[in-house]
C-alpha cells in the first residue's frame, strides 16, 4: 500500500526564514558556549558548545541544500537535484559522529585529573543554550516530517536540548557538592547519546544513496501485483530505488503472453495504474519481452 509520510507542507520561503532565525541563534550560542567553557574551565560546556558548532554548520549545509534541492532537471542532472538533500544528512550525521568520539576522548582524559570548574558560568550558560536549543527545536519540528535532511537537524537540536539539561545539573552538582568528576562524565553521557542518534538515523541516508528499495515497500508484493496484470507471464530484471527522499522508482522487464502482444499500451497502462495507486510509486520504467524472445533463467531483482 502507499506509504504515508504525513508531510509538512510549510511554504518554502517560511521554512528557509526558519532554517536562518536557527543558525544565528546557534552562532550567537556557540560563541557564548566556548567563551564560557575556557573561562570556566568546564569540559561539558565546551561539549555542548561543539555540539552547536556542529548544529550550526548543518543548518547551514542545509539551507544551501534546500535551496540546491528546488532546481529543475537538466542535462548534467536528469534526475533533478533533489537528492542534494541526502547528501547533506550524511555530512551531518557523519559530523556528528566525529564530535561523539571526540567527545568520548576529551573526557576520559579529564577523569584523570578534573579540572576546576566554575558551577555558576556553567549554569547559566547552560540556561541559555536550553532556551536556544529548545527554540531551534520547535522551529524545525513541523518540517523535519517530509525531510530526512531537515530531520537530522532536528535531532541535532533534541540532543542538544538534552545536553543542555545535563550540563545544568552538572553545574548544580559542582556547586553545592564539588562534584568535578561529574562534568567528564556528562560530557561522555551527551558524546554516547549523540552517537546512538547518529548510527541510528545514517543507515536510511547511506541506504537512500546506494540505492537501496524504498524501505516502506514491499518488492515481493509488487512484483505479484504486476505479475497479476492480464497478459503479463513474467517480470524479472527488477530494480527499485528512490530518485529523491521521497520519489519511488522502477524499472523492470515484463514478458508479455503472445495473445496480449498486439495490445502492449494496455498492459503498460495496466502495470502504471497497479504501481500508482497500490503503491504508490510514479515513476517506472517498463521494457516488454515477447515471451518467445524473452530472457532466460533471468533473476528477479538486478541484471543477472
Amino acid at each position: 500500500m502507499p506509504h504515508d509520510h504525513g508531510h509538512a507542507h510549510i511554504d518554502p520561503k517560511s521554512g528557509d526564514r526558519r532554517v536562518s532565525i536557527a543558525i544565528w541563534a546557534n552562532a550567537l550560542l556557540t560563541v557564548a558556549q566556548i567563551v564560557g567553557g575556557i573561562l570556566s574551565g568546564s569540559l561539558a560546556l565546551i561539549a555542548d558548545a561543539l555540539h552547536n558548532f556542529s548544529d550550526m554548520a548543518s543548518l547551514v549545509i542545509a539551507f544551501a541544500a534546500r535551496k540546491i534541492s528546488r532546481r529543475p532537471a537538466d542535462a548534467r542532472m536528469t534526475f533533478g537535484y533533489g537528492r542534494i538533500e541526502i547528501v547533506a544528512a550524511l555530512i551531518n550525521y557523519t559530523t556528528l559522529i566525529l564530535i561523539g568520539f571526540y567527545l568520548i576522548y576529551e573526557g576520559g582524559m579529564r577523569f584523570i585529573d578534573p579540572p576546576q570548574v566554575n558551577g555558576w558560568t556553567v549554569v547559566i550558560l547552560g540556561g541559555v543554550a536550553l532556551v536556544v536549543d529548545t527554540l531551534t527545536a520547535v522551529l524545525t519540528y513541523s518540517m523535519q516530517k517530509g525531510s530526512v535532511n531537515i530531520r537530522a537537524l532536528f535531532l541535532h537540536n533534541l540532543s542538544d536540548a538534552l545536553a543542555s539539561v545535563a550540563v545544568i545539573i552538572g553545574g548544580s552538582l559542582i556547586l553545592l557538592y564539588d562534584m568535578r568528576w561529574v562534568d567528564p562524565a556528562i560530557t561522555i553521557l551527551i558524546a554516547l547519546y549523540i552517537l546512538y542518534l547518529a548510527f541510528t538515523e545514517i543507515g536510511g541516508v547511506m541506504r537512500t544513496l546506494m540505492l537501496g528499495s524504498p524501505p516502506e515497500i514491499d518488492t515481493d508484493a509488487v512484483i505479484a501485483a504486476m505479475s497479476e496484470v492480464e497478459g503479463v507471464a513474467e517480470v524479472h530484471h527488477v530494480h527499485f530505488w528512490q530518485m529523491q527522499e521521497h520519489e519511488a522508482a522502477l524499472d523492470t522487464h515484463v514478458v508479455v503472453e503472445p495473445e496480449a502482444w498486439n495490445r502492449l499500451e494496455t498492459v503498460k497502462r495496466d502495470i502504471k495504474h497497479v504501481l500508482d495507486k497500490q503503491f504508490g510509486i510514479h515513476h517506472s520504467t517498463l521494457e516488454f519481452e515477447h515471451t518467445d524472445h524473452a530472457h532466460q533463467h533471468a533473476d528477479t531483482y538486478g541484471h543477472g
